[in-house]
């Protein structure tokens, strides 16, 4: 698996080293310092010269490596580097050169429990928390008696949760957030529609609950079963481990005993069958070389009980634009020519309504024409308590031995941050 793991800074100097097995040595790193810090041509995370593989993320400036010459699963390799950030993350906040020169000890102590002999284990930051502390203010007898606790945990059937955990309030909250992709031709054909969503799971109960959690009846993963009517599809799906996944494929019933506090429950992709929360129809006509008029229409195609908020359309101008005359019925439009934009920002579109936008671009003339090459109409939004897959929550129980009666919420929430463009 892994061999060596580094952390460089943007000059290229080793902050952090761990040779992990014999097979490499120290000088390793000024491979990759050589080959991808100094080399300003490199894009790609993965660097494979000879039999070594050099898999980098980069964050604020600092270069994440882990380093192997076997023939390793690059989605494990990255999967334990993104772990790794967010360990660290939780630990002290940001992930800067500072910040990792303040706590090496504490980093050290880490990367050698996450990882032994090159193979990931326990990355569960409850669990980690319980025993690598930044401040061991711990007296000796409670020492014993974590030291059992942790045992217990970081070995037992559900390692990333302790049977000791108490709450006067019961609570779990879900939330069911999606973010929609679309890609819209000016002839209004949909180019490209999809959906990533993930559920968030913030569960604050105790003892060691037994969670029951049901999505829709018409539920499809299967690709042999797509094309059933209004079911919901979904591409592929990643769940926590602390799901039963035989449950799943029997009832499309998430079964699981959660982690304390908040963590993902689930990762999905949906390709079909996806609901536009919002619909831009824009007009825009050349006149002449001088001017160019639009007329920029935003439909909400949900229930009029919801509402869109925080609404921005960035509408594109050509580059020769001096002035652009705004009208407005609804929110605030602003012609920003550093970035060749108008902004339409509006606070609140209620569902089954309609806002407009009509404007005039006013062009200096310019001694040679260019074609205006018409860049997308790129659109944010959010909207509570509703999901543009269809994916809805149909039930979540909770089951504890000691029968006590727990509050559960859910919360939906679509949103669009850059990438719900519309072409024109």
């Amino acid at each position: 698996m892994i061999s060596a793991f580094f952390i460089f800074n943007q000059k290229g100097e080793v902050l952090i080293s761990r040779l992990y097995r014999t097979d490499f040595k120290r000088s390793i790193a000024d491979v990759f310092r050589i080959q991808v810090v100094s080399n300003s041509d490199v894009r790609s995370p993965i660097i494979t010269l000879g039999s070594t593989s050099f898999f980098h993320v980069r964050i604020n400036n600092l270069y994440v490596v882990a380093v192997t010459k076997n023939n390793a699963n690059a989605a494990l390799v990255f999967e334990f580097c993104y772990r790794f950030i967010n360990i660290a993350k939780s630990y002290f906040g940001k992930i800067d050169e500072e910040s990792v020169k303040n706590n090496f000890v504490l980093i050290y102590e880490l990367i050698d429990e996450i990882n032994d002999f090159g193979y990931p284990q326990n990355s569960e930051i409850d669990t980690l928390k319980s025993y690598i502390t930044t401040e061991s203010v711990v007296s000796s007898a409670i020492a014993a008696e974590e030291s059992s606790k942790i045992t217990t945990q970081a070995t037992g059937a559900t390692s990333w949760r302790r049977g000791d955990v108490k709450y006067k309030k019961n609570e779990a909250f879900v939330d069911v957030i999606e973010i929609v992709n679309l890609s819209m031709s000016a002839k209004g054909t949909v180019l490209r529609a999809d959906v990533d969503g993930h559920i968030q799971m913030r569960a604050y109960l105790s003892g060691t609950p037994e969670c029951k959690f049901g999505l829709n009846d018409k539920l499809v993963i299967d690709k042999s079963e797509r094309g059933i009517g209004d079911a919901v599809e979904l591409d592929d799906c990643r769940f926590h481990q602390c799901v039963r996944l035989n449950d799943f494929d029997a009832t499309r019933t998430i079964s699981f005993i959660p982690p304390d506090g908040e963590f993902e429950l689930m990762r999905y992709r949906s390709t079909s069958n996806v609901k536009l929360p919002l619909r831009v129809i824009p007009t825009v006509n050349e006149i002449g070389t001088t001017q160019v008029a639009y007329t920029v229409t935003v439909k909400a195609n949900f229930n009029n009980k919801l509402s869109a908020t925080n609404v921005v359309l960035r509408i594109p101008t050509p580059l020769n634009t001096t002035t652009v005359d705004c009208k407005v019925a609804t929110g605030k439009a602003k012609y920003v020519p550093a970035e060749n934009v108008v902004v339409w920002k509006i606070p609140r579109i209620q569902g089954g309504s309609e806002c407009t936008f009509t404007g005039t671009a006013s062009l200096t003339s310019t001694t040679t024409r260019q074609v205006w090459a018409r860049p997308p109409i790129d659109v944010d939004f959010q909207v509570l308590m509703f999901t543009a897959s269809g994916l809805i929550v149909r039930f979540l129980k909770v089951f504890e031995k000691s029968n006590y009666q727990s509050v559960k919420w859910v919360r939906y929430l679509t949103k669009a941050s850059g990438s719900y463009q519309i072409r024109f």
